[in-house]
């Protein structure tokens, strides 16, 4: 099971943030006569740009950029620290080189979540709505997820600590990808768990030296969007799963509740992997968001309610 070709669709740029050279890759509309919000889209941890293509896919209205974050795919690393406050200043800075025009959807996935809602936080232009999928709602280091959460976080001290050769190597075993595919997927389809797993071994270790995986990791067990979540003015979306392991139902909805103009949708029979397994059912979420905000904005120019 593949992603939908994207190629007539797509184009492929790269620009300096930070210092470092940051690939994107920009998806025309298939239909640009309707008019939508340009979508930015950031992955999370240890993907790239591929991770939401199936999303991409889904959502043929609307024109989207998808970075690979720096360190990450086919971007350099940062000389800073790969942490929350740079990532989350690297988003804001790519969308306003390419100045965007203002309606402007930003979208997270996972540790993508709390880098956008960071971003979206922040002074200057906000974006005019946000998404976040599998957000993440609560630290690693806190509940029932904790030890694992530790040891996984020794285990990327481990693959640093060791010499270049090895330390790479344990990084990239492919048992262990396969472990942590095996982990978060939830799906009972046999074809889409065999392509989840070859996705994750072909595209999860694509990161550039054993610094950035160890403090985006870091950065991925400490940073939550409930950080900022009473900064959050703007419209926002979040498409949480019954069954994440990162997130549970009643984290989620303790979100929802800090964020002053949220909606909450909870998907049944999915984990961690929206993106991979419900990829519809979210841009379907995703295209009503949008059509009710502007169906909303329309009315609040013609004077009537929003």
């Amino acid at each position: 099971m593949v992603a939908p070709p994207l190629t007539d669709r797509a184009t492929t740029h790269s620009t300096a943030v930070l210092g470092a050279t940051v690939r994107y890759w920009d998806y025309s509309p298939a239909d640009p006569s309707r008019s939508y919000p340009t979508i930015v889209m950031v992955h999370g941890f240890r993907g790239d740009h591929h991770g939401l293509l199936k999303i991409v896919a889904a959502m043929d209205q609307a024109r989207i950029i998808v970075p690979d974050l720096p360190g990450f795919g086919a971007s350099e690393p940062l000389a800073q620290t790969h942490n929350v406050a740079n990532y989350s200043r690297c988003v804001r800075l790519l969308i306003e080189q390419l100045q965007l025009p203002d309606e402007v959807m930003l979208l997270g996935h996972s540790f993508g979540s709390v880098i956008a809602s960071h971003a979206a936080s922040a002074s200057g232009r906000p974006p005019a709505s946000l998404v976040l999928i599998n957000p993440i709602c609560e630290p690693a280091l806190e509940g029932s997820k904790a030890f694992l959460s530790r040891v996984t976080s020794l285990y990327y001290r481990l693959c640093a600590s060791l010499p270049e050769r090895a330390g790479m190597f344990l990084l990239r075993s492919r048992v262990i990808v396969r472990v942590m595919s095996e982990l978060m997927a939830h799906t009972k389809d046999r074809r889409l768990r065999r392509w989840i797993h070859a996705e994750h071994q072909r595209y999860f270790s694509a990161f550039a030296n054993r610094q950035v995986v160890l403090e985006s990791f870091q950065a991925s067990i400490t940073g939550t969007v409930r950080d900022v979540a009473d900064q959050l003015d703007m419209p926002v979306l979040l498409i949480a799963a019954e069954d994440d392991d990162l997130g549970s139902v009643a984290g989620q909805r303790r979100l929802a509740g800090a964020i002053s103009n949220s909606r909450l949708e909870i998907l049944t029979g999915v984990g961690h992997l929206i993106h991979y397994e419900k990829p519809r059912e979210a841009a379907g979420l995703m295209m009503e968001f949008l059509e009710a905000a502007q169906d909303g904005g329309q009315a609040a120019q013609d004077g009537g309610p929003p």
